[in-house]
């Protein structure tokens, strides 16, 4: 488990921190969050791709509503898909250009007001390329 964190670019404080399980080699990316009946609000799952690309995210086997969270190689937040519905195996058009896609418990990305533009800070977020460097404040 990691840390994610969140925050609008205008702001020095994180809006949302979570611990994350990471999903970065093929299996892992393709089990996801299937199964579960329950998942921690802080927890979510962080899908590292190794470099940019096209994302269709689905529903197959999911059993929560998710947020999914699409995330380009700088850590900024491309796009929010809210409430993804269980078992619906439509295709969830990520973007053309995601590196990361973050799930989280469904409803909490509006809570907590997460949108397009935010920044994502996450060690496996190229350091050079981060709008939101770990190591800064």
């Amino acid at each position: 488990m990691t840390t994610a964190e969140f925050r609008d670019p205008d702001a020095a404080a994180a809006r949302a921190r979570f611990s994350v399980e990471i999903a970065d080699d093929p299996a892992e990316v393709a089990r996801g969050l299937m199964h579960r009946e329950s998942m921690p609000k802080s927890a979510g799952m962080l899908f590292i791709y190794p470099q940019p690309q096209t994302t269709h995210f689905w529903m197959r086997n999911t059993l929560i509503p998710l947020d999914m969270i699409f995330i380009g190689a700088d850590g900024v937040v491309r796009k929010v898909h809210e409430n993804a519905v269980p078992l619906d195996e439509t295709p969830i058009f990520g973007g053309d250009d995601i590196q990361y896609v973050l799930e989280i418990n469904g409803g909490l990305a509006g809570m907590l007001g997460i949108d397009a533009g935010d920044e994502l800070r996450h060690p496996a977020v190229d350091q050079d390329l981060a709008a939101w460097p770990c190591d800064a404040g």
